[in-house]
């Protein structure tokens, strides 16, 4: 979440930008100071009126407003922010941007800003494939801007492709990457497994369990916000990868345990988080299992334990942390498995706790090395994440 930063938003003229407005409101309602610039277009699609109504800061539109205190407008704007976000950026406005035209309050601003810049183009979908348009998003993202790139659907002009505006949780995304934490791990690897697996029964079963995968998501979102390069492997779930975090998808145990083998030797952290079923049928039916009136048994083989390969057999300097979430006995257990895996760190969590167990947004671990039990109370798996990275730096 972000909180205390000043932030430009820039609007321009395009019928996306009513979609501002949402992003507005939520960066005011957690604690930011957001600036509205809009270009003179951009006021004819929807009125300053309402993002003064939602931000509490006067709306500019004007370079040479003469209600305004004296100052020069664009260049006291431009110092006192953290950022821009340009959303939606039309056509025009990038192409200005991309060859340092300055022109209206808002390009002026920009151009004068010495902050993260970040636009999200939106615009018909011919020109935002057209090579001049693509040039000048090659252009701006040479010079340091953030291209948060539009997705495809149908466009207010009614043809169907790419050019609508993101979602404003995705763009809102990107700017907590941008602007949420400080990069202290920087320079880092970080492999993050998360979610759980299935093991096939036939073309139509599986053996599962209840992960979700928010907790190991959680994890690779905030090491990819503190700068490290984060490879995130992830059994099947409904959640979409986090920002800046390149995902590898898998299904079966076997095939997170190959994954998670090809990329641990380049990790400086391992943070198991999945739920990685035990145990695979010896069978797999080629045809769907029909029930009669018989009794049904099912041979099961052990799967490959990964936790233990990367910790007790090929550990080389890696800093690895478990997960343990047991239902009795949380620290016998979770103690017992940091010694036979091979693991630097168990984050351990009981499903007897209240709203820290499968599904939820919230978590209460308990960290263990081999010197040390800290109890974690209650909070959100992002905070929860953020914990465990800290313990695990402090063991590197």
């Amino acid at each position: 979440m972000l909180r205390d930063k000043r932030i430009l938003l820039g609007i321009t003229g395009g019928i996306a930008a009513y979609k501002a407005a949402e992003l507005a409101s939520r960066l005011t309602k957690e604690g930011n100071t957001v600036y509205v610039c809009m270009t003179a277009h951009a006021t004819e699609f929807v009125s300053p009126l309402t993002f003064e109504t939602l931000t509490g800061q006067r709306v500019v539109t004007d370079t040479f407003d003469r209600s305004a205190p004296w100052e020069v407008g664009h260049i006291s704007l431009a110092q006192k922010i953290d950022a821009v976000l340009i959303a939606p950026a039309t056509a025009n406005v990038l192409a200005k941007l991309a060859h340092g035209l300055a022109d209206d309050m808002l390009t002026t601003t920009v151009l004068a800003a010495n902050c993260p810049k970040l636009v999200a183009p939106a615009m018909n979908t011919g020109m935002y494939r057209n090579p001049v348009t693509q040039d000048n998003l090659k252009k701006l993202a040479e010079y340091g801007y953030t291209v948060i790139p539009p997705e495809d659907g149908h466009l207010a002009c009614g043809d169907s492709g790419t050019g609508r505006l993101p979602h404003p949780d995705r763009i809102y995304e990107v700017l907590e990457y941008t602007l949420g934490c400080e990069k202290d791990m920087e320079g880092l690897r970080v492999l993050v497994t998360a979610g759980p697996t299935r093991e096939a029964l036939d073309p139509v079963r599986f053996l599962t369990n209840h992960s979700t995968g928010k907790m190991g998501y959680a994890v690779a979102k905030a090491a990819a916000e503190r700068g490290a390069k984060v490879t995130l492997v992830s059994g099947p779930t409904a959640l979409d990868a986090p920002y800046g975090v390149k995902r590898i998808d898998v299904t079966s145990a076997e095939e997170m345990y190959h994954a998670v083998l090809d990329h641990a030797d380049d990790a400086d952290l391992i943070v198991k988080a999945a739920a990685v079923g035990d145990y695979r049928p010896v069978h797999i039916s080629e045809q769907k299992i029909k029930k009669d009136e018989s009794s049904f048994s099912l041979t099961l083989q052990r799967n490959p334990d990964i936790l233990k390969e990367l910790g007790a057999i090929r550990k080389s300097g890696q800093v690895i942390c478990g997960f343990a979430m047991e239902t009795e006995r949380l620290l016998e257990h979770a103690k017992e498995k940091l010694i036979q895996k091979g693991a630097d760190l168990i984050a351990a969590n009981s499903l007897a706790e209240p709203n820290a167990g499968f599904g939820s947004d919230t978590n209460a671990v308990t960290l263990i090395t081999k010197d040390d039990v800290e109890v974690l109370p209650l909070m959100t798996k992002e905070e929860a994440a953020h914990r465990i990275l800290n313990k695990m730096l402090t063991l590197k």
